[in-house]
């Protein structure tokens, strides 16, 4: 067996390979690319030999997507993605001092798939269709929170030289289009005084707003508001700012509705897609996001409780001498529990899930930690949907919690 370490960058790869003994068969620093993929295919070539079993080659990286991973993937290699973090704390088994170095990680990461590697978790064998979704699941929720980004700093710029616009087209809400280009149109205090009803209406009719004319005359009164004043030069060098910003929400706008077609399209295309679709709560986009970051590999969860434990919803135990509590876990895959938070709020329509959750705030728990107990409830009843192929029911998935509310 070879054990290999691989501590990539943007342009290459620094490698260490090992016997099952620990000690050191070669070390290189490779290219990114075909290029480096054939020398490291050499250099396994040159030390396991010409029958040596793919299988028998173990890779620990710190990543566990890219076309990189997935060549060392289809070569046969067994990879192990590693999280940064238990590398870091790996290390200091051999010095505390900080001291960091390409070659040193390189040596790390091969040390611990020879050591460790039954405590680290293989890169999950997805199919095609779920790595596509998991591709444009992402892209759109960072588009998403880049427009956040965009929006809170557009916010800022706005209270400080020019707080009404904040309140006229709080009802719009700033981040849709037809606000922004009314922004666009007027944006400093001045300009936005001199709109007219006719002009607002305008804009609201090409983008489809009910009640028109009374919104109109409710953002014009709200921009003919009195308020303090800046300098010219400085209202205009804010203006600028502003309409800056407004563009690139807009834009911002635009690509993430053209992405939310791709999510759509990729995950309806999955053959799991009904059953995400079947549970509670989940619509196209959440159920997306949740295939994405599970996948679909059918050996990657032995069971609920791993599945559960993946998703960061299962609690952990901490305990030491007297001290004993239950805790959330935090440090989890965050795209992962935005998904499933979102969705154990809207599964609350679901009876049995409305009634799992008024018995955890029953118990006087509090909001978001009975929205995380549902989840982890939903999580449990999708995995055995996915094991069994089958649609959620909602008699069978709240069966025992019926039976047991009722005693």
């Amino acid at each position: 067996m070879l054990l290999i370490g691989d501590d990539w960058a943007e342009d290459h790869h620094d490698v260490e390979v090992q016997d099952e003994t620990g000690h050191k068969l070669a070390a290189a620093n490779l290219p990114e690319g075909v290029a480096g993929i054939a020398k490291l295919h050499e250099l396994i070539a040159r030390h396991g030999g010409a029958d040596l079993d793919p299988a028998e080659v173990v890779v620990g990286i710190e990543t566990d997507r890219g076309s990189w991973v997935q060549a060392l993937i289809a070569s046969g290699y067994q990879v192990f993605a590693i999280n940064p973090r238990q590398v870091n704390r790996f290390k200091e088994r051999y010095a505390s001092s900080g001291a960091k170095s390409d070659k040193g990680d390189a040596h790390a990461l091969a040390d611990m798939v020879r050591i460790d590697r039954d405590q680290l978790r293989p890169v999950a064998g997805d199919s095609e269709q779920a790595q596509a979704v998991k591709v444009v699941a992402r892209a759109h929720q960072s588009l998403i929170w880049e427009r956040t980004r965009t929006f809170q700093r557009l916010r800022c710029i706005l209270r400080e030289y020019f707080p009404a616009a904040l309140a006229a087209y709080a009802d719009l809400t700033l981040t849709s289009t037809d606000a922004l280009e009314l922004l666009i149109k007027a944006p400093a205090p001045a300009a936005g005084a001199k709109l007219t009803r006719t002009q607002i209406t305008a804009v609201l009719t090409r983008h489809r707003r009910r009640n028109r004319d009374a919104k109109a005359a409710t953002i014009q009164a709200a921009l003919r508001e009195p308020q303090l004043g800046l300098p010219e030069p400085v209202t205009a060098a804010y203006a600028a700012t502003a309409t800056a910003h407004a563009r690139l929400i807009i834009a911002l706008n635009e690509q993430i509705a053209a992405m939310e077609e791709q999510v759509k399209t990729h995950f309806l295309a999955h053959p799991d897609a009904e059953i995400y679709l079947s549970m509670p709560g989940i619509g196209e986009i959440t159920g997306a996001r949740v295939l994405a970051e599970f996948g679909d590999d059918p050996t990657r969860y032995a069971n609920a409780k791993a599945r559960k434990n993946y998703a960061g919803t299962s609690p952990i135990t901490r305990a030491s001498g007297k001290s004993h509590s239950v805790q959330a876990r935090y440090v989890r895959n965050n795209r992962l529990a935005d998904a499933l938070q979102s969705q154990a709020f809207a599964a609350l329509r679901s009876p049995g899930a409305r009634r799992y959750y008024d018995k955890q705030r029953a118990r006087e728990v509090g909001y978001n930690p009975a929205l995380r107990q549902l989840g982890n409830r939903l999580v449990g009843i999708l995995h055995g949907c996915l094991k069994t192929r089958t649609h959620y029911d909602e008699a069978t998935a709240w069966s025992h919690h019926a039976y047991t509310s009722a005693a």
